[in-house]
């Protein structure tokens, strides 16, 4: 029996997730360590899936199959396509510059009791939540991946509402009550979502007579399965009602603000930048390969929910007093473009789509992070309270920037070829949208910089005029995230190579091809 990768991959975060959770609670350094070593054991297999991974090869790959619950149909099934692989990888990358960039966010403050371990439970919980999500990018069996979909909620319940942020302007009492009602809101849209989903599910079961993707592509194929041209829609409508709550799209979009604002900024990231990709990706790999007439059904809708996602996400990023509710608005715009990109249902559309997944995972982080060191300092999360920063932290105000830059999609920085590929994508089938959803840009570039110029142009405040700048580790978080922006955005070809084969898979699930481009014949 070959060596079981990919359940290496998922495995080794949650046994990383137990040890840490093990430490006793004096050796708060040692738990971070192994959550760090743990993390980055994960990316090094990754790594490894990446390599063994052929761009040209079986649309599933690094396959791993096993029966579960026999008189139930379900079966423990895993294989990964060029998508799948790219947030796996994503995810694996990002989760130890979490680890990093939160290393103090847990220390328990002085009047802790002694007993109490935050810090191990903090590290454990964000380990968990690598593993499920790692293992839903893997899942190829439907109940499987609802399992894990749901399952995911718990940990990131905890990191919301047990970890908040500790740069409140309120009292305690008040800031423990804004913490509780952030988790409980995230908790509720998303099981509620899951629920429907569920359901959804089981009349999958019930029509196909399993779970399994291949099975189902097999009897769609031969002609052994057909769907009622009702039952295919109300299933479709079943996953992407939960899908566009993790997306999250408009308008189920309003968890995430109070959850990024309340979180601290690594569990932010974790929010956005690698649970939410779960939303989208499922998108692609269930609600297109599965129900592929009722997608093409639902598509005017969707693209028309996108575009109001785009523009009232950006609009609300630009009257927004708080930093971390900026940055969340202007991820809900962002994943207004990847929908679009993914229902626009052309090649460019689609793979722009998914480089968009990637790419707003990094530009996101490094963003995040950064801000996230920023309020560290100042102890506020208010734009007002600051001006003239980079006068004082030079290099955290040069960072802020390029994550700025990198999130209004600058030619040159990853971004960019995802958003021109969505637009372009866009363009070719539905003009009208693509010229609506350019407006996106323009606000883009109006609400990071307008940004950048309160909080770090201007004279200096008094409350930040000995503020410090970044220090080695939060340089080995935020210098290779950049390095990774710049690197992408000039050479996109290892990424696109990946995902490309995977897109052309969907586009044919859903018997589509790229529009022609009119050309008027020559007089």
């Amino acid at each position: 029996m070959s060596f079981p990768l990919l359940t290496a991959t998922a495995a080794l975060p949650a046994i990383g997730a137990i040890a840490t959770a093990a430490v006793p609670a004096a050796r708060r350094t040692t738990a971070k360590w192994l959550a760090l070593l743990f993390s980055l054991a994960t990316l090094v297999l990754a790594g490894i899936a990446v390599v063994r991974f052929e761009p040209g090869g079986a649309r599933y790959q690094l396959t791993e199959s096993h029966a579960w619950i026999k008189d139930f149909g379900v079966r423990y099934e895993l294989g990964v396509d060029g998508i799948g692989l790219a947030l796996m990888a994503l995810t694996a990358l990002l989760i130890p510059f979490v680890i990093l960039a939160g290393w103090h966010d847990a220390d328990p403050l002085e009047t802790t009791s002694s007993r109490w371990r935050p810090t191990q439970g903090f590290f454990a919980l964000i380990l968990m939540v690598e593993a499920m999500v790692i293992l839903s990018f893997e899942a190829t069996d439907v109940f499987l991946f609802y399992i894990l979909f749901e399952a995911m909620l718990i940990p990131m319940y905890f990191l919301i509402g047990g970890f908040g942020d500790r740069a409140h302007t309120g009292s305690d009492e008040n800031a423990a009550a804004q913490r509780s009602y952030a988790a409980v809101k995230f908790l509720l849209y998303n099981l509620v979502g899951g629920l429907i989903m569920l359901a959804a599910v089981i009349g999958l079961y019930v029509v196909a007579g399993t779970f399994s993707l291949s099975e189902i592509a097999e009897a769609r194929a031969s002609g052994s399965l057909s769907m009622a041209t009702s039952t295919e829609r109300w299933l479709f409508l079943g996953f992407f009602f939960a899908f566009a709550v993790k997306a999250p799209l408009w308008p189920l979009h309003t968890w995430l603000p109070n959850a990024m604002g309340e979180a601290t900024s690594p569990v932010a990231v974790l929010i956005t930048a690698v649970v939410d990709k779960v939303g989208t990706f499922a998108m692609l790999r269930f609600c297109l390969q599965l129900f592929p007439e009722a997608s093409k059904w639902a598509t005017p809708v969707i693209v028309v929910l996108a575009l109001i996602s785009i523009v009232y996400g950006a609009l609300l990023a630009v009257g927004q007093r708080d930093i971390k509710r900026l940055i969340a608005y202007a991820s809900i715009s962002h994943f207004g473009f990847i929908i679009l990109g993914i229902f626009a249902m052309t090649s460019q559309g689609q793979s722009g789509a998914t480089l968009y997944m990637v790419n707003h995972g990094i530009s996101t982080a490094a963003l995040m992070l950064v801000a996230g060191f920023l309020i560290t300092r100042r102890g506020s999360r208010l734009i007002a309270d600051y001006g003239g920063v980079q006068k004082v932290a030079p290099v955290l105000a040069g960072t802020f920037l390029i994550g700025g830059l990198a999130t209004l999609s600058l030619p040159g920085l990853a971004p960019f070829v995802s958003e021109f590929l969505v637009l372009v994508g866009t363009f070719s089938a539905y003009p009208a949208a693509g010229i609506i959803a350019t407006t996106g840009i323009v606000l883009a570039a109006l609400y990071v910089l307008v940004l950048y110029q309160r909080t770090m142009t201007g004279p200096v405040k008094a409350e930040v005029q000995g503020m410090a700048d970044l220090k080695v580790r939060e340089l080995a978080v935020v210098l290779p995230l950049i390095a990774l922006l710049l690197f992408l955005g000039v050479y996109p070809k290892p990424l696109t190579e990946i995902v490309n084969p995977a897109v052309q898979h969907t586009m044919s699930d859903v018997q589509k091809k790229d529009p022609q481009p009119e050309v008027e014949a020559a007089k």
